[in-house]
């Protein structure tokens, strides 16, 4: 059943093409998503945190040879969810997806971690299997909450790990005439939720033990505890150069929502596709990206669950 809080779904599988599956481990409390994107998908990305995990995320830079890519998978799992990025090539690979080189299909496939080792069984991990069966439950509906790459997420750990909430994955989508923008979000931030209003979302548990710190750091958890993961997409025409700029747009999204965001502690990772259907100002498509960005990571707390450890964020 739809939370109330969330309203009618939008989602990034609006932009034609576009479509999104999860594999969910429930009970070791992980998961990954891919987005499997159209043909000619122009791609960019950009790394805002200082403690990523990420595959193929150099090729995303403007100035490479390779501008189209095939899927994105966003992950749990730390490092070693980025395994899951094997089973989505081979998917691509059985479907004759990918780059024709000499003769040879290779998928492009861009992917980014989160760490949710310390909520569930640290030992469960998305692997290869996983992603490739993330594909084959790819579609055009989206789960958010506690599904895919959300599984094990949490936020508000900025005053300690024992007064964590539980964040989730989030979608959402806006228009401007025939221009969509969509965004998909996998919430995981050092960070408190900030709502519409300005007002806190999901703050810090109040009154909990603080938890677990790292040695020789005073203040947030461990390097690699954390990070925000989006996917924002657009079926407007954009170079290379323009889809990082949109990249760059949407993380203005992750900063309204996320106080604070990029820190030492987080890997906030942001890819931006084009299926490159309309023309559109690139002003338009960044306004669309910072709003749509912004709802999806609040779509994803506020449909998330508790779970022991992490309870959810307080019903409006």
């Amino acid at each position: 059943m739809m939370d109330q809080r969330l309203g009618t779904p939008q989602a990034i599988t609006d932009i034609p093409g576009i479509l999104v599956g999860n594999w969910t481990d429930p009970v070791g409390h992980t998961g990954c998503t891919v987005v499997l994107c159209p043909s000619g998908t122009i791609a960019s990305g950009e790394v805002f945190g200082a403690a990523p995990g990420s595959r193929e995320t150099e090729l995303l830079r403007p100035g490479m040879t390779v501008e189209e890519v095939n899927a994105v998978l966003i992950t749990g799992g730390s490092a070693f969810g980025l395994a899951a990025a094997d089973g989505v090539m081979h998917w691509l690979e059985e479907h004759e997806i990918g780059m024709d080189a000499a003769g040879f299909t290779v998928p492009i496939v861009p992917a980014a971690a989160l760490f949710d080792l310390n909520l569930g069984d640290p030992t469960a991990r998305p692997d290869a299997d996983a992603g490739y069966a993330a594909c084959e439950a790819a579609g055009s509906s989206v789960e958010e909450g506690n599904v895919g790459a959300g599984t094990g997420a949490t936020v508000a750990k900025n005053h300690g790990l024992g007064r964590a909430r539980k964040g989730g994955l989030g979608s959402s989508s806006q228009r401007k005439g025939g221009l969509v923008v969509g965004a998909l979000a996998a919430v995981n931030a050092v960070g408190e939720i900030i709502d519409e209003a300005g007002e806190l979302l999901a703050g810090a548990v109040p009154g909990a033990d603080e938890g677990p710190r790292l040695e020789g750091i005073d203040e947030g958890p461990p390097p690699g505890a954390n990070t925000v993961l989006v996917v924002v997409a657009t079926n407007a025409k954009l170079s290379r150069e323009r889809a990082h700029l949109l990249a760059i747009a949407a993380s203005e999204g992750v900063k309204q929502a996320v106080r604070p965001a990029h820190t030492a502690w987080d890997g906030d990772t942001i890819f931006s596709l084009a299926t490159g259907e309309v023309d559109a100002e690139q002003s338009d498509v960044e306004r669309l990206a910072v709003s749509t960005t912004a709802d999806a990571i609040r779509r994803g707390v506020r449909a998330a669950t508790g779970v022991p450890g992490a309870p959810a964020a307080p019903a409006a």
